[in-house]
């Protein structure tokens, strides 16, 4: 069974249980949407980061993010890529080092996307799996998520999301990246 890509709106938001889930890869959605299903929760997932560089690079870590959307058999939403657009809201801090004011900025740009399209699809929930990486500070991730109403503050840290998330990548054979996304962490 392969993964269906969704571009067009279809009837979601009218179960208080499902939530839209920003996702950044595979690897990190792993462990994230085994926790939200068990937890009760619906996932669709969003793969919105129009800061993964190259474009060839956010076309791998789609790919196999749709590997585990078949794994769970979760439906799938992809944004168009704008990486314009994310240069433009970080422009200024290329220089920041990683986990900085840069990547505080991106971390906005991406609750910001993902926020807009929960309420485009009348979702009453939306989350991220960034809190699952342990390079990303989920009380930052948190502080900027409280400005939009639907975010659910959920760390995927917590409860060995990080080390249950290495085993399922290695478990379905996924690609981990070995940098965060933009071509300024490639840097670092």
């Amino acid at each position: 069974m392969v993964a269906r890509e969704i571009l067009e709106m279809y009837s979601i938001g009218m179960d208080e249980n499902e939530i839209l889930v920003h996702a950044c890869c595979g690897p990190c959605s792993t462990a994230s949407i085994e926790r939200l299903l068990s937890e009760g929760w619906k996932p669709v997932i969003f793969f919105s980061n129009s800061n993964i560089y190259p474009a060839s690079e956010a076309d791998k870590r789609f790919a196999e993010l749709l590997k585990v959307a078949d794994f769970f058999h979760l439906r799938v939403i992809r944004e168009e890529q704008d990486h314009a657009s994310w240069l433009s809201s970080v422009a200024g801090l290329e220089q920041e080092r990683e986990g900085g004011k840069r990547c505080e900025k991106c971390f906005l740009y991406n609750l910001r996307q993902a926020s807009a399209k929960a309420e485009e699809l009348g979702f009453k929930h939306f989350c991220t799996t960034l809190t699952v990486s342990r390079f990303k500070n989920s009380k930052l991730i948190f502080d900027i998520g409280e400005q939009f109403p639907l975010f659910e503050k959920i760390d995927f840290k917590k409860k060995g999301g990080f080390d249950r998330s290495l085993v399922m990548s290695r478990d379905l054979d996924l690609y981990r990246q070995q940098y965060c996304g933009c071509e300024f962490s490639m840097q670092h």
